[in-house]
């Protein structure tokens, strides 16, 4: 017997991402009106997983190249964005049919309290973004000794 989880708002969930992506993620935009950042023009997939001892974030980010992506971590927020760039003669750019999107992306992430955000590691391989985000080690609890007079 297969158990699956049952999510009803998986389809309205599924379809508010594409929305976002074939619109751009306006409510993104709004938040960021203040900081610069124009509207995103596609969203990258990502998974997330979690180790004994780290958070692992891998985003598809074909076609981009590791100096034009950036990754921050703020105030509890993970940031990754950055843009795709194709490069296409007058020619192609006639009577073509183009279905990647190239643009600007954003993702952006609420990181938990006990994670070392120093310490986290970004690697570029084959189109996919990996950061490494170590788990900070849980304080040990304290004896506490009671004092008489």
């Amino acid at each position: 017997m297969t158990l699956l989880r049952y999510e009803p708002w998986g389809v309205v969930a599924r379809l508010q991402r594409h929305f976002d992506q074939t619109f751009g993620d306006f409510a993104a935009a709004e938040s960021n009106g203040s900081n610069g950042e124009s509207l995103a023009a596609w969203i990258p997939s990502v998974d997330i997983h979690q180790e004994s001892d780290k958070f692992v974030v891998r985003a598809d980010l074909p076609g981009v190249e590791p100096k034009d992506i950036s990754v921050t971590a703020e105030n509890g927020v993970l940031t990754v964005s950055g843009e795709r760039k194709f490069e296409r003669s007058e020619e192609q750019k006639s009577g073509s049919r183009f279905e990647r999107v190239e643009g600007r992306f954003v993702r952006r992430f609420t990181l938990p309290e006990n994670v070392q955000t120093d310490n986290i590691r970004a690697r570029h391989v084959n189109g996919v973004l990996e950061l490494t985000i170590p788990k900070a080690a849980a304080p040990e609890p304290k004896k506490i000794s009671v004092e008489t007079h």
